[in-house]
């Protein structure tokens, strides 16, 4: 008897594994080909506006993905650096080879984890809770909670043009039964649709007709107190090019080549990275689109050309790559195609990413309806919690809004659904200023230290900056300026003077022996805090009013029929989500502010009469 059975072996399936390994679970990872666990199959970027944010969460919590990718990132930069630090954002390149190499190589030396492989077809149930998986060979393997992170495998089939063929990615079959396995148990399917670019042999591109974006650095994931590994060769550049009138008017002569609007393709592809063909439909007016050349390692053959993803034949792939400044003799190693799959749309979760239908069967990752790997990666490490906290019988772990992106992330999943693979954006985070990247250590260390899936040693030094941030901000608060050899004339402190827009930290740095010696981690957070006091002080207010309504709970299993007034439509959406706090109903599609009230009025009677919450609606 396995605690944990994880089924699929990519970012959100390693990330589940290693998670409810590491806290002390019999974890058993079923993979339909161990050799291409943690596979990149599409660009072999992380990060990135929204993504890193959650990268650095995963971090603060104890998660593999930033400790592998800082290990092996060929290239990276700081985005927005003249935007504000909310939307600041690392972006990196991994070596495509090596951080598989990497990650398979952490998953094999955790302790409480085995890796199998086998296709995983059935899930059976007693009393409406899972008791394990059956094989497609017929084994079964019985489990006390079960972590589906299947990706695109689903009933998958890729497209080159008409040339459909079943497959998860290139050159890997799909998971053929799994989804009838779904389906028996009540859950409802979708189709959704993604797509990848093809692939340049490095040595037949021109990259004098390119521009190059060197790397930066030294950038890391992980925070300075986990004394992040580096990479072992120097970081590369990548280079931009861009499409021409020709490439788009090749791709528009033969858009009805295309499986996407050929019509052989019927779910939804990802609205915010489009294949070439909607770009060109979509963004007519556009004369051109960039495109990165990004090599797929230090000593890789391969370049991935971001932002020509393509379901066009590969007689045509070959004609508009060779019509983009610096492609002109490019050599398509391998073509692009797009992907179709199943997927399970994500309101029939809880917040938990447990299954509304069966008892210990999680969800995580791209079956969820996201795209990318940090999403996949975020949703895999909370599902391993979970999964634990449910052995346990403990409460979930429950991210909120205010606390995580990845707490908006799971709650956009789970209240609003998604028809689309969901990408995570700094605009669905209301309360950005306070979810910083740079800070995701302060939000979420101790929950990781509490989860036991950050070392004691690391939480020692989280803490040591935690308090030395305190000290620094007490310190110049109690600072004349003069005495920290600033002018500040008419300020009572060194901390006002540093307010002032015209004021730097690197300033202070230059006078004051003090500010001198504080690590640059430490630094970023005094100067944040003080330049930004207005605006979080105002933001941590909204929180405060948001919290009100989301510990006002709403009973579970309520049938909102009950609640004389509510639209129709509120109904529905509310029947179908069961959300678990009036804020949470607030943001359910289909209820209104008048849908909000009426409840509020409701629940108040309903807790002057003293009925019970287990009670109500059943």
């Amino acid at each position: 008897m396995w605690d944990v059975i994880v089924v699929g072996g990519g970012h959100a399936g390693c990330e589940a594994a290693r998670a409810a390994a590491g806290r002390g679970a019999r974890t058993l990872l079923l993979a339909l080909r161990l050799d291409r666990m943690a596979h990149l199959p599409c660009n072999c970027s992380i990060g990135g506006p929204a993504k890193a944010q959650l990268v650095r969460e995963i971090a603060a919590l104890g998660g593999a993905m930033p400790r592998v990718a800082d290990a092996t990132m060929t290239h990276v930069r700081m985005l927005n650096t003249s935007k504000g630090p909310a939307v600041q954002a690392i972006r990196a390149q991994v070596d495509k080879a090596l951080y598989p190499a990497r990650m398979q190589a952490l998953l094999t030396a955790t302790p409480n984890l085995t890796l199998l492989e086998g296709e995983a077809a059935a899930l059976p149930t007693t009393d409406g809770r899972i008791t394990g998986v059956t094989l497609a060979d017929g084994t079964y393997l019985p489990a006390r909670a079960v972590i589906l992170a299947t990706g695109t495998f689903l009933a998958a089939c890729t497209f080159v043009g008409s040339d459909t063929r079943p497959a998860g990615r290139h050159g890997e079959p799909p998971a053929a039964h799994l989804s009838a396995g779904l389906r028996a148990l009540d859950l409802r399917l979708g189709r959704l649709k993604t797509g990848t670019t093809p692939r340049l042999a490095y040595d037949s591109i021109d990259f004098t007709r390119c521009e190059a974006q060197p790397a930066e650095g030294p950038l890391h994931f992980q925070f300075a107190w986990q004394r992040p590994l580096s990479p072992a060769h120097p970081l590369i550049p990548c280079h931009i090019t861009h499409t021409t009138e020709t490439t788009h008017a090749i791709i528009r002569d033969n858009l009805h080549r295309s499986a996407l609007y050929g019509g052989l393709i019927s779910g939804r592809g990802p609205r915010y990275c489009p294949s070439i063909e909607d770009k060109v439909v979509r963004f007519a007016e556009r004369e051109r689109h960039q495109i990165f050349l990004e090599r797929e390692g230090w000593d890789a053959d391969l370049v991935y050309p971001m932002g020509i993803s393509t379901s066009l034949p590969a007689d045509v792939q070959a004609e508009f790559v060779h019509s983009i400044p610096g492609l002109e003799h490019a050599e398509i190693v391998r073509p692009g195609y797009a992907v179709e799959y199943d997927y399970l749309p994500p309101d029939q979760l809880w917040a938990s990413l447990e299954t509304k239908a069966v008892r210990g069967l999680f969800c995580a990752g791209q079956l969820n309806g996201t795209s990318g790997y940090e999403e996949a990666a975020a949703q895999g490490l909370l599902a391993g919690l979970n999964a634990v906290q449910y052995l346990r019988d403990e409460a979930p772990v429950l991210l909120a809004r205010d606390e995580a992106y990845l707490g908006v992330l799971v709650d956009d999943l789970v209240t609003k659904g998604t028809e689309e693979p969901y990408r995570m954006l700094t605009s669905r985070a209301e309360h950005r200023l306070v979810l910083r990247q740079d800070n995701a250590d302060l939000r979420l260390a101790d929950l990781g230290m509490r989860l036991g899936l950050l070392p004691p040693a690391d939480y020692f030094y989280f803490c040591a900056k935690r308090n030395a941030i305190d000290a620094e901000l007490a310190r110049l608060d109690a600072l004349p300026p003069g005495d920290a050899g600033v002018d500040g004339a008419g300020l009572a402190s060194t901390l006002e003077w540093l307010r002032r827009p015209e004021s730097g930290y690197d300033t202070l740095r230059t006078v004051d022996r003090t500010a001198a010696h504080l690590p640059a981690d430490v630094a970023e957070q005094v100067e944040t805090a003080v330049k930004y006091e207005g605006y979080i002080r105002r933001q941590l207010r909204q929180i405060a009013a948001q919290r009100r309504l989301e510990t006002r709970r709403l009973p579970e299993a309520l049938d909102y029929r009950t609640v004389h007034g509510l639209s129709r439509e509120a109904i529905e959406h509310l029947n179908r989500v069961q959300p678990r706090s009036i804020g949470q109903a607030s943001r359910v599609a289909g209820v209104t502010p008048a849908d909000i009230s009426l409840l509020l009025v409701w629940l108040a009677a309903q807790e002057r009469r003293g009925v019970s919450r287990e009670t109500v609606g059943v």
